[in-house]
């Protein structure tokens, strides 16, 4: 099985993390991720970058999450 291409806009993002953040990210991998970093399928900057852009994608739904919350409380 193929494993998908991280994007270039979040490669970009991953190059240009200090040491600290990547060990940060890293540490906050779950899931499939760290499995396949450990067994060589994925680079550690593919890793970050699939990482970058998962936090991005929760952070975006927690946003809208918490709009609706405000929305709530104002009515």
């Amino acid at each position: 099985m193929k494993i998908k291409s991280a994007s270039q806009e979040y490669l970009e993002k991953a190059k240009v993390l200090t040491e600290e953040e990547s060990e940060r990210l890293l540490s906050r991998m779950s899931g499939k991720l760290p499995r396949r970093l450990e067994k060589d399928k994925l680079s550690k900057e593919d890793a970050l970058a699939f990482q970058l852009e998962i936090e991005d994608e929760q952070l975006e739904e927690w946003r809208e999450r918490m709009a609706k919350i405000r929305e709530k409380h104002k009515s």
